[in-house]
């Protein structure tokens, strides 16, 4: 039964541990390999409630899109320069550097600290869970300080 409950939680807690990598890995591709995309910057003209919009300027040669938008929450305020790499076939945007890079990778912070009572608690591995959940906390507190 102790086995049992054991793979219980090792599956319970690599399961989150996919889900966040998966999760941030939509974002973070762009960010991390940016190779091949479209660079430039993008000045924040107006915000809604989930987006915000803005002028784009290329850094490289022309571009069709002359308008991108970006969540809401990675774009400060109005009037705001931001360096963007563009999702290839899309009007989309994802903030460059390390404030963007940081900000991908939540979900996977996010989940670094859910799995960490698992591991901790369920598992009896503390320092494996202290760990996690540091990196975890430290991921979440570098993206609030980056952004």
């Amino acid at each position: 039964m102790m086995h049992a409950r054991n793979a219980a939680m090792a599956l319970v807690a690599l399961l989150l541990l996919v889900a966040g990598a998966w999760s941030s890995w939509g974002s973070a591709q762009h960010v991390l390999l940016p190779k091949g995309r479209e660079h430039g910057t993008l000045t924040v003209t107006g915000c809604n409630d989930e987006t915000c919009s803005g002028r784009y300027v290329p850094d490289g040669p022309p571009s069709p899109h002359a308008t991108l938008t970006i969540a809401r929450s990675v774009a400060a305020e109005k009037g705001q320069t931001l360096p963007v790499v563009v999702k290839p076939g899309t009007s989309e945007a994802v903030r460059a550097g390390w404030g963007g890079g940081l900000h991908a990778w939540l979900p996977l912070g996010g989940a670094l600290l859910l799995a960490a009572p698992l591991i901790g608690g369920g598992l009896r591995l503390t320092r494996t869970a202290w760990s996690m959940a540091g990196a975890g906390g430290v991921l979440l507190v570098g993206a609030f300080f980056a952004l």
